[in-house]
């Protein structure tokens, strides 16, 4: 079938599968290096417990067969392996059946990580990964041209990510309508980057058309996604743009990469073609069937698009193949932060020589200026933002983190910027303050070195110790 394969993206393929590849690395790094305190034997919501009560059809998942630290480890490292030869090219040199599999190899691996990590993997760039993930393993290789079904389906994609987004913003918070979103978010998304604090500072009026911008971005542009070249490609470059100032102004993990390796699917980089074989009839098989069982799939998706009633960043089935995805339906005035301190004193008083844990990327000490993290995850960090919003969104593992600071777990505090402590001598007793927290003005940064300042709001946990712990001298 002559009108099958697109020979002209064939160079956008080549960057989309390797920045998909580095995309993948990210988050199996993250996995690695962060598993055990998290969902290990030993982590606040460990994986044994959840898996004992969660059926494999719900969660399909390697760790349903067998779950251990070491095992674990095993996958986390050998989905950064595979995404690595990925990166580096090894898809060409295989047979097109053969680089399909590999390609389906970190998505199955991913699949069995998101599918057991519970709270700690409840974001919208998870299933987002796996959805790009399983359908960019049919775009092929050397061995033939990018099929035209595939690319389309990716951009498919991209509409729901984008249309998704500008429709919750307009159906939710009323700032979004009245342009003023902006005179907010940047104070209180969940984790700031270094930039975020002159993205703040920037004149109304300015932010008044960022939001504007937005809106023709996620609302209009993305019909254009389907238009002829060079229409298309211009669409997708726009957004591209859009998503490189989101990565300038905070740390939002790789949503903003995985969007634009999304957008490129539909830039026609200019280079000329090689000389590619014609698909053999069983791959034209396989991808007409996948392009009818994802079009069949998209219907409770696009359902949930179009209603009234929209909800974000849900998934329709256990294996992530086709959802519904969204962000700041809502944005928040105030920022408020759970600030978590240790004593080793005797008696927990309010004179107390309490010290405070330093955090990598949530705000803490009123000097230390936010970094770049992303596109690396730092989960903790983030979930403490939704801790500091209600303690309801804690409730599962807010104790257990309290706990493994009594006992200065080392995987625990890995994850951790610095610990007030000496890893031999824990805490005797911890506790969490509310504040709330607000960017300083040109002038107090000038005074005081000082990018942020904050206020006691209330006690969020009280001085709390182990139980039946031994006295320390």
């Amino acid at each position: 079938m002559d009108w099958f394969t697109a020979p002209d993206y064939w160079l956008s393929r080549l960057v989309l599968q390797r920045a998909l590849a580095a995309v993948y690395l990210m988050g199996f790094l993250a996995a690695a290096l962060q598993f055990r305190a998290l969902l290990g034997e030993r982590g606040m919501l460990p994986i044994p417990h959840y898996v004992a009560r969660i059926r494999f059809r719900r969660a399909p998942s390697l760790f349903h067969l067998h779950y251990s630290d070491r095992f674990f480890a095993a996958v986390a490292w050998l989905g950064c392996a595979v995404s690595v030869a990925l990166l580096a090219g090894a898809d060409a040199l295989l047979p097109l059946w053969a680089a399909i599999v590999l390609w389906l190899v970190p998505w199955a691996l991913y699949l069995s990580i998101v599918n057991v990590g519970q709270t700690w993997y409840a974001f919208g760039w998870e299933s987002l990964l796996l959805e790009t993930g399983f359908l960019a393993a049919f775009l092929g290789n050397d061995k033939v041209a990018p099929p035209v079904l595939v690319l389309f389906l990716l951009r498919w994609i991209l509409f729901r990510v984008e249309f998704g987004a500008g429709l919750i913003k307009l159906r939710g918070d009323a700032c979004w309508r009245e342009l003023t979103c902006l005179y907010y978010h940047h104070e209180t998304q969940p984790m700031p980057g270094p930039l975020s604090w002159f993205f703040h500072h920037l004149p109304k009026p300015l932010h008044r058309v960022e939001v504007a911008a937005n809106h023709f971005t996620q609302l209009v542009v993305p019909f254009l996604l389907f238009t002829p070249q060079p229409i298309a490609s211009a669409a997708a470059a726009l957004m591209i743009v859009t998503q490189l100032w989101l990565v300038l102004s905070g740390n939002f993990s790789w949503l903003n990469w995985i969007t634009i390796v999304l957008a490129v699917s539909a830039l026609r980089l200019p280079a000329t073609p090689p000389s590619l074989p014609s698909a053999p009839l069983w791959y034209e098989i396989v991808v007409l069937a996948l392009a009818a069982l994802l079009l069949f799939l998209s219907y409770h998706p696009v359902v949930n698009m179009v209603s009234r009633r929209q909800v974000m960043n849900r998934s329709f089935d256990p294996l992530h193949l086709v959802n519904t995805y969204g962000a700041f339906g809502s944005v928040s005035r105030v920022r408020y932060e759970v600030v978590v301190e240790g004593t080793l004193d005797k008696v927990a008083r309010e004179d107390s020589d309490w010290r405070e844990y330093e955090f990598k990327g949530k705000p803490g000490r009123l000097r230390h200026w936010p970094r770049q993290f992303a596109p690396y995850h730092l989960r903790l960090d983030w979930l403490m933002w939704f801790a500091a919003l209600s303690p309801a969104y804690a409730g599962e593992w807010f104790g257990g983190l309290m706990e493994r600071l009594l006992e200065n777990d080392r995987d625990t505090l890995r994850l951790l910027r610095r610990s007030p402590f000496p890893p031999d001598t824990p805490p005797r007793y911890v506790r969490a303050r509310l504040f709330r927290y607000r960017y300083t003005s040109w002038r107090e940064l000038r005074e005081t070195g000082a990018c942020w300042d904050r206020t006691y709001v209330r006690e969020y946990l009280p001085p709390t110790r182990l139980a039946g712990a031994a006295e320390r001298p």
